[in-house]
Order: C-alpha cells, then sequence, then structure tokens
C-alpha cells in the first residue's frame, strides 16, 4: 500500500514517520520546505518527546515527483489545502484522500479536486524543532469516516485507520466523523487563541480561572452551533480541555495558534472560530464570544503589516 502525506509539518510528519516504520506501507511525503525535505531524503525522519520514532521514507518538494497513491492524508494549514491539493490531486486519481486539518471546511477544499474524501480528525500535535525532527508532544486518537458529499469507500476508511493504529497512531473508523470534527474544532477554538493571546501555554491558562471561564463560554457556544446541526459530540469538549492540561499531556505544550503568532504566521483563525461564527450566522446561533476572539486574532495578524 501506498501512502503520501501533503504537508509534513508537524502534524504530517507524525503521522509520515510511524506509517513508514510499518513494512507493507510505502510512504510518500510532500511538503514546500526544502531544507525538510533534504533532512527526510538524507537521514529519514525522527521523532522525539512522546515517543522515538526514525522512519525512512521518500520526500519531495516536487509534485511531478510523486507516485500513485491509494490513500493520502493532507495534514497542512487549513488555508494551504486548496494549493496543496490542487498540486497534488494527479497523485489521488485512483485514491482516496483524508484531510485532518484543524477546522471547518478543509473537506470542501479537498472535494474540488479529488472524487473520494475522508473526513478526519486527530488530536496528536508536536512542533518542528529542525529539519527531520519532530517533537511529539501530544499523543491521542484519530477518527475517519465518509465525507458525505463525496465518500470515500468504506474499506479504503478502514484500510487507512488500520494502517496508523499498526503505526502507533490509534485511529477508528466510523459512519458518522462529524461528531468527533465538531468535538475538535470547539477544543481548539476554545484553547488556541486563547494561548495565541495570552502566550501561555495549554496548562498555564486553564490554571487562571478567569480564562478558565472564557474557556467555557467558547465551548457553550460551540456546542450550540454543533446542536442546531444535529450533531452530538462524541466526547465533552470541557474534559478535553482539563485532560489536557494536565503535567503528563500537555500542560507545557504550546497551542498551534500560539506558534504561529510567535513566528508571525498566518494563523487558523478563520476555520476555528470564525468556522463557528460562520455556522452559527447560517443557523442563527448567536457566537459572539468567537466573534470578538477573531477579531483580537486578526487584529494581531493585522498589526505584523505595519511593524
Amino acid at each position: 500500500m501506498r501512502i503520501c502525506i501533503v504537508g509534513c509539518g508537524a502534524v504530517g510528519s507524525l503521522f509520515a514517520a510511524n506509517l513508514a516504520t510499518l513494512e507493507d506501507v510505502e510512504v510518500w511525503a510532500f511538503d514546500l520546505s526544502q531544507p525538510h525535505v533534504d533532512a527526510i531524503a538524507e537521514r529519514g525522519l525522527r521523532l522525539c518527546g512522546a515517543g522515538d520514532v526514525h522512519g525512512r521514507l521518500n520526500a519531495t518538494s516536487d509534485p511531478a515527483a510523486l507516485p500513485p497513491c491509494e490513500l493520502g492524508i493532507v495534514a497542512t494549514k487549513a488555508m494551504h489545502a486548496e494549493s496543496a491539493i490542487a498540486a497534488t490531486a494527479h497523485v489521488f486519481a485512483d485514491g482516496a484522500v483524508a484531510s485532518v486539518m484543524n477546522g471547518v471546511g478543509n473537506e470542501e477544499a479537498l472535494a474540488r479536486h479529488v472524487r473520494r474524501v475522508i473526513r478526519g480528525t486527530t488530536f496528536p500535535a508536536g512542533k518542528l524543532l529542525e529539519p527531520g525532527v519532530v517533537q511529539w508532544d501530544v499523543k491521542g486518537d484519530t477518527t475517519f469516516g465518509p465525507f458525505e458529499p463525496q465518500p470515500a469507500a468504506a474499506e479504503e476508511i478502514e484500510r487507512l485507520a488500520d494502517a496508523c493504529t499498526r503505526a502507533g497512531m490509534p485511529a477508528h473508523a466510523v459512519a458518522d466523523a462529524r461528531p468527533a470534527q465538531w468535538r475538535k474544532v470547539i477544543f481548539n477554538a476554545a484553547s488556541n487563541p486563547l494561548g495565541a493571546l495570552t502566550g501561555l501555554t495549554h496548562g498555564r491558562v486553564c490554571e487562571r480561572p478567569d480564562l478558565r471561564a472564557l474557556v467555557s463560554g467558547l465551548i457553550d457556544e460551540g456546542k450550540a452551533v454543533a446542536s442546531a446541526q444535529d450533531i452530538t459530540l462524541d466526547a465533552d469538549p470541557e474534559a478535553l480541555i482539563d485532560h489536557a492540561a494536565k503535567p503528563e499531556v500537555g500542560y507545557d505544550h504550546k497551542a498551534s495558534m500560539l506558534q504561529d503568532v510567535e513566528a508571525r504566521r498566518r494563523t487558523e483563525i478563520d476555520y476555528l472560530n470564525g468556522g463557528i461564527v460562520s455556522f452559527g450566522e447560517r443557523l442563527d446561533v448567536p457566537t459572539p464570544l468567537n466573534e470578538t476572539i477573531a477579531a483580537l486574532i486578526r487584529g494581531i495578524e493585522k498589526s505584523w503589516e505595519t511593524t
């Protein structure tokens, strides 16, 4: 089986390195960072921290060099999904592609370029330490299911979930992946921007009663939007927030949005809090806290234009 990872940043690298340890899986990684690609090709891809893994895989920044693949995982930032899949869609002419990106709207972007799409949600997290080396901060499960308008076959979804599980990235194939997706959207929208705005790790955000109360307010709005779509979440985001704040889980983890703000990179705010706001407007569900948080993050991004 041949699997292509499109976007080999922190999360993409976790999938790529672990899948590359399987004898029956040939892994290809596509990424635009030439130093990262060169390091992977020369020395392999190393993970450290929550898991120590050394994966040997094929890596390229040239989409024309990619061979046909039965399955794909797109793990770019949400705002790069469209360009990434447009460049690599030919690889999946006879295959199925999963999104494991943050936020909502990513499957729609993939479906404009490939025929069969898998709705995916993943909780593992990390950060790039140097080309070819990624720190694995948080372990967690992944859920795969059909993207309803253009679904992958159940057998394809099950094969991808099985490969990830055997590789040390526990994954579940489900009939409806929306509950897991919205659980994570709500989780991320309630935690990531607060880390980005305060500079605090997840655990330190949760230690402050005022910030923890704001987290709950954001969660309540997200739950209301999910409920208006008749989506029953598969887990309580409140409990997940507190679990992730434990020292042995993610107390010291810097949210990806905080990492983006520190590097002055565009954030995924439009796909997280902005996504909840958009769905809320469509469903007539008020989301004032998410609107405020989205405006603040966009204000930070705007400030970079003049400083």
